[in-house]
C-alpha cells in the first residue's frame, strides 16, 4: 500500500513530532539544543514558517508551526534536519541516520486545540519526570510565554495575544493555563493525530479542510481499517 502523504496546508497550525532512530538520544549537551533551535529559526524564516511552540526532549522533539506556503513546512524540516544530522555526527564522531524516518505532523483546529497543544508540548518534560513544573525546563517555549525569557524564534499565534490586553496579563493567563494541565483525552487526541497524520478538529472544520486538499484529512469509516501508529516513547 502506498504511503499516505503528509497533510500540509498553508495558514493552519501543524503539530509536528520528530524522533530519534531506535529511540536514541538526539542531544548530548546544551550546545546541541542550541544548534537545533538556531537551525530551526533560520529555516523557518527562510521558508515562511511561523514557529509557535517547541520542546526538545532527549530523543525527540515537538513543534507547533503555521506554514505560509504548501511547501514551507517540509522545506524547513528537511533543511534543519539535514544540517543538524551533519553537525551531530561530526561532533559525536559517528555516521549514519539520526532520525526515525520522516517527521510526523498534522493540521489541528486552532480555536479548539491550539492552546491545549501548546500546554501539551510544555508539559512533556513534566510527564517524563524530568522537572516538577514546565517553567523549570530550559528547552521549551514555555519560558517565553510565561514571561521568563525572550525567544526570538517564536511567533505567537493570535489566540495567545487574545489571552490578555497586556504582556503581563497574557503571561499570567498562559502560565495558569499550563498549570491547570490538559485532560488525558486531549493528550491522547493530540498524540494520535500527529502520529497518524489525520487532522484534529470538529466536523465543520474537517469538512472545510477537506475542500482544500485532495488528500483525505480523516480516516475512512468504511472499508478495511487502517492502523494508527503506536506511541512508543513515554512523553509524547
Amino acid at each position: 500500500m502506498a504511503r499516505l502523504p503528509r497533510l500540509t496546508l498553508p495558514g493552519f497550525p501543524h503539530h509536528i513530532i520528530q524522533r530519534g532512530n531506535n529511540r536514541q538520544a538526539v542531544f548530548s549537551c546544551a550546545a546541541d539544543h542550541q544548534m537545533l533551535l538556531r537551525l530551526l529559526d533560520e529555516s523557518a524564516r527562510k521558508f515562511g514558517v511561523a514557529l509557535h511552540a517547541y520542546v526538545l526532549m532527549d530523543n525527540h522533539f515537538h513543534l507547533l508551526a503555521t506554514p505560509s506556503t504548501a511547501d514551507g513546512l517540509p522545506q524547513m524540516m528537511q533543511a534543519a534536519g539535514r544540517r543538524y544530522v551533519r553537525y551531530f555526527n561530526d561532533s559525536q564522531g559517528r555516521s549514519g541516520t539520526l532520525w526515525e524516518g520522516r517527521y510526523r505532523a498534522t493540521v489541528i483546529e486552532a480555536e479548539r486545540y491550539l492552546l491545549a497543544c501548546m500546554a501539551y508540548i510544555d508539559l512533556n518534560p513534566v510527564r517524563a519526570g524530568l522537572v516538577a513544573e514546565a517553567r523549570d525546563y530550559p528547552w521549551s517555549s514555555h519560558g517565553h510565554y510565561a514571561g521568563l525569557r525572550v525567544d526570538s524564534l517564536l511567533t505567537p499565534h493570535p489566540l495567545v495575544w487574545a489571552l490578555g490586553n497586556t504582556p503581563f496579563a497574557r503571561e499570567a493567563a498562559y502560565a495558569s493555563l499550563v498549570r491547570a494541565g490538559i485532560t488525558l483525552e486531549q493528550q491522547e487526541l493530540l498524540t494520535r493525530s500527529a502520529l497518524s497524520g489525520w487532522a484534529l478538529g470538529e466536523g465543520d472544520f474537517l469538512a472545510e479542510l477537506q475542500k482544500r486538499t485532495e488528500r483525505r484529512v480523516t480516516k475512512n469509516q468504511a472499508g478495511r481499517p487502517t492502523t494508527t501508529p503506536k506511541e512508543d516513547f513515554p512523553a509524547a
